[in-house]
């Protein structure tokens, strides 16, 4: 094996030791098994720093490349740490102790998996599924063995919500981060999981609803970044939204934000030479990255977050949630719309002043971009009253009205802010955001909801 397969496959090894947290937490005094939970990474973590010395053979089985210049296995160390403190968090708070084994092996064990990929097929591709399939299937076995070994237990679809969810994100950030930033990937998953539990717990997660989001968010991911539509991180920032919103949300939810992702990464392709001529044209190809994707989706993702933990844990009426993420992805759509069609016509005007402006111009707008930019508002909205039966004509009005209110306000922040104070991201966000709760405020005085 490479001395990478070989690193990441005695990583995974130290990651194994997570299955001994599920027999300290069944002892009765809380401080022993919190001490207990943690002494198997606190020994690891000691001798990485302390007693395996440059110079021994196990030094190189463990060392990644910074470890050399410095002498101490400090990646390990870190990793080791970083585990610790989960598992503190599984014995003394409400982190369910199968859900920080289950990080561990993700993590531990998608690394492995990555590497053995990249090793038969040195593709980005390859490596990245590597990491998700292996984190998946690990995570998911050892969630239910660690369920089954200590006194909690774990439905058989939650386990596998939570280990693809886990893995999908450990792979995104390790797309963006370096290999010795693991201790940071570590525990975000597990904070992530805690609180997608608690939301999965409340929704009642079904098997076949799991397992119809994994595969259908991993072929249309696929098929966007094959298509050119989406870089990697961007794939799978775009495969990890939408299956929590089809498992939290439901399909009439990812509905609206498939056609987001698909129809606005074609109209980002469309006559993508002339925008390049016109210097309108988005950077590497019209792929969005996950910022971009990010940036456009924040906001829905949130309002799915809030749809699932209320009314138990906020109190407010569900459906608040359900015209905030119509209203949200409406103008996403309006908005990607409006300047990628728009962009390609002559004499915009500066939306404050109406002066005209050069194609491009942040701020600027043509009627053929608001029209298509409503013709894509349209759109969601129809969607919306068509897979929704809370959402009748007068629902999908207002969706198009989100639709009209995210585009305008990204055109007046563009015109005003964007460059000096806020970044294009930060515009799309911010759309979406006013679109939000323009749905929820309206929905309200209305009595839709």
């Amino acid at each position: 094996m490479t001395s990478t397969v070989r690193r990441a496959g005695a990583f995974a090894a130290v990651g194994t030791l997570a299955f001994a947290v599920p027999l300290a937490a069944g002892l009765a005094s809380p401080t022993v098994a919190t001490v207990t939970a943690a002494a198997p990474f606190l020994v690891v973590a000691f001798f990485a720093v302390f007693a395996i010395g440059a110079d021994t053979p196990m030094f190189d089985v463990f060392a990644r490349p910074g470890d050399y210049e410095d002498g101490r296995l400090y990646g390990l160390a870190a990793f080791a740490l970083a585990a610790a403190s989960l598992a503190f968090l599984s014995v003394q708070f409400d982190l369910p102790v199968w859900a920080f084994v289950a990080t561990v092996v993700i993590v531990a064990y998608g690394n492995f998996g990555q590497r053995v990929a990249h090793r038969l097929h040195s593709d980005d591709v390859v490596a990245t599924a590597g990491f998700v399939v292996t984190g998946f299937a690990c995570g998911t076995a050892a969630a239910v063995v660690a369920a089954r070994t200590g006194s909690g237990s774990v439905a058989l679809p939650v386990a596998l919500f939570l280990a693809g969810t886990g893995a999908l994100v450990a792979a995104l950030f390790r797309s963006v981060l370096f290999e010795r930033d693991d201790p940071l990937v570590l525990l975000s998953v597990g904070l992530l999981l805690w609180l997608f539990f608690v939301l999965a717990a409340d929704r009642g997660v079904g098997t076949t609803r799991v397992l119809v989001a994994l595969g259908v968010s991993a072929v249309l991911g696929y098929i966007a970044y094959a298509l050119d539509t989406a870089s990697l991180p961007g794939m799978l920032t775009g495969v990890l939204l939408s299956l929590l919103t089809i498992v939290l949300g439901g399909y009439g939810w990812f509905a609206m934000l498939i056609t987001f992702f698909g129809l606005g990464g074609l109209s980002t392709k469309y006559q993508y030479e002339a925008k390049q001529d016109r210097g309108i044209a988005e950077e590497n190809e019209g792929a969005r990255g996950s910022g971009n994707v990010l940036a456009n989706s924040i906001v829905a993702l949130v309002a799915v977050l809030l749809w699932t933990a209320s009314p138990t844990h906020t109190g407010v009426d569900p459906t608040l949630f359900l015209y905030a993420f119509a209203g949200a992805v409406a103008a996403a759509m309006t908005d990607t719309f409006s300047s990628e069609f728009g962009g390609l016509y002559d004499n915009p005007r500066l939306i404050t002043t109406f002066e005209r402006v050069e194609p491009g111009t942040d701020g600027g707008v043509t009627w053929q971009g608001i029209v298509a930019g409503l013709v894509g508002a349209a759109i969601i909205a129809g969607i919306a009253a068509a897979t929704l039966d809370v959402v009748g004509p007068t629902g999908a009005a207002l969706i198009l009205v989100c639709g009209f209110v995210g585009m305008t306000v990204d055109s007046v922040l563009g015109a005003t802010v964007e460059g000096s104070f806020v970044g294009n991201q930060g515009v799309n966000t911010l759309a979406t955001l006013a679109a939000a709760l323009t749905g929820a405020g309206v929905a309200l005085a209305v009595s839709l909801v």
